[in-house]
């Protein structure tokens, strides 16, 4: 990448798709060098491409791009650009994974990367090949209470990791008349909740946690069937009365039972895992409950800012034992980047911030606490895991990956 006299790093920034998570890699990017200066990272936003001519204009004339296109490859070939967001629906990550890696392109992709394990295992297989630095868009990792969890527990603070409650319940799809969108369809989406929403905690769990080695599920599909979205004339949060109806092909609920691997703190730690996409009432209600021998910690993303913590199992100064709720502080991750004090929040476009900053400093050679292409395909067969055993009911083992360590020693 280009760098200036006095000593700034000006990557060339290509985007893939201009939806709303194309805009947000982009406003994370050229937040960079305001909440990170010290790191003399200024990025460019280069080429961005999308299949929708209004999109591709409004990336010029609105983010900012030097030129646009409505074909991705000429955003892989323009020599300008340095690293690639891909930020296009789910089915062609596979697609564009491997043309961004082949093209030399360090590349920032949003999970699924792949629609099953095989497909994951292909974007890894030429990332690995290619040697370029990959990330992933496990945004919930960067949030300051769960990093402080992490740290927590890495530090023996919680003692030795018992059993552990996750859930991301959420209401996308609880309305029956909801569109039968492209999330529902298995040749597009993969599988439902599973892989859209599970995939999540599962890579949570084994950031915060320890990697996952065994998992016994089930699914279920509530409504098995949805009026039909006609292309291209809404979402999946579209609602349709008296439509057609079309066959629902993926689940819109999961369970698991899980076992932890070895580590220093987290041997013998079990845990259930579950993920809801009708839900009524939670609208992004990702959360866990962590319990050791000597205290736990619990987190929901609809209270981002706040962690309750419990560390001893008996009061201290006579207090009687339990939580304590500690809010947003500059102890808490990189909380102090965005706020001056305690008790102000940070938002989920704050998380994509510190994302880019790990995707940046992984690309110029400096440390690697990024998600990695390794780890996506970890969870990817955790997932595959959880599918099997859904349809035999029993226990599977989870196929380790090389090199995914989701940093734990």
């Amino acid at each position: 990448m280009r760098i200036t006299d006095d000593g700034y790093a000006q990557p060339g920034i290509g985007l893939i798709s201009v939806g709303w998570m194309g805009k947000l890699h982009s406003r994370a990017y050229q937040a960079v060098p305001l909440v990170y200066p010290e790191l003399k990272i200024r990025p460019r936003l280069m080429h961005a491409a999308d299949t929708a001519a209004d999109r591709a204009d409004y990336a010029c004339e609105v983010l900012g791009y030097a030129r646009a296109s409505t074909d991705y490859r000429d955003v892989l070939a323009d020599p300008d650009v340095d690293v690639v967001s891909i930020c296009a629906p789910n089915m062609l990550h596979r697609e564009i994974g491997v043309a961004a890696a082949e093209a030399g392109k360090p590349f920032w992709i949003e999970k699924p990367v792949g629609r099953d394990a095989g497909e994951t295992a292909t974007v890894a297989a030429a990332a690995r090949a290619a040697g370029v630095t990959t990330s992933i868009g496990y945004n919930y990792r960067h949030v300051p209470a769960v990093e402080r969890v992490r740290e927590l527990i890495a530090d023996g603070r919680l003692g030795r990791i018992t059993n552990v409650r996750a859930v991301f319940f959420n209401s996308y799809a609880a309305e029956p008349n909801g569109a039968l969108s492209w999330r529902f369809r298995r040749e597009e989406a993969g599988s439902g909740a599973l892989g859209d929403l599970l995939s999540h905690v599962v890579d949570l769990m084994q950031y915060v946690v320890a990697p996952i080695t065994e998992v016994s599920s089930l699914l279920s599909t509530v409504y098995a069937q949805r009026p039909v979205l006609p292309m291209g004339s809404g979402t999946h949060f579209a609602v349709i009365e008296n439509g057609e109806l079309g066959e629902v092909e993926n689940d819109d609920y999961v369970a698991a039972l899980v076992r932890f691997g070895a580590g220093t703190h987290a041997a013998g730690a079990v845990g259930t895992l579950e993920a809801s996409r009708v839900s009524v009432g939670p609208q992004c209600a990702l959360g866990f409950e962590i319990y050791g021998t000597d205290g736990s910690a619990i987190w929901n993303f609809e209270q981002m800012n706040e962690l309750r913590l419990c560390l001893g199992r008996g009061g201290q100064h006579g207090a009687s034992p339990g939580y304590t709720t500690v809010l947003g502080n500059a102890a808490l991750g990189d909380y102090g980047r965005f706020q001056p004090g305690p008790g102000n929040s940070l938002s989920y476009d704050d998380l994509k911030v510190i994302e880019a900053k790990k995707f940046l400093v992984a690309v110029g050679g400096g440390e690697q606490r990024n998600s990695t292409i390794a780890e996506a395909l970890a969870d990817a067969e955790v997932i595959a895991a959880t599918a099997a055993s859904a349809v035999d009911g029993a226990w599977h083992q989870v196929a380790p990956v090389p090199g995914a360590t989701f940093g734990h020693s």
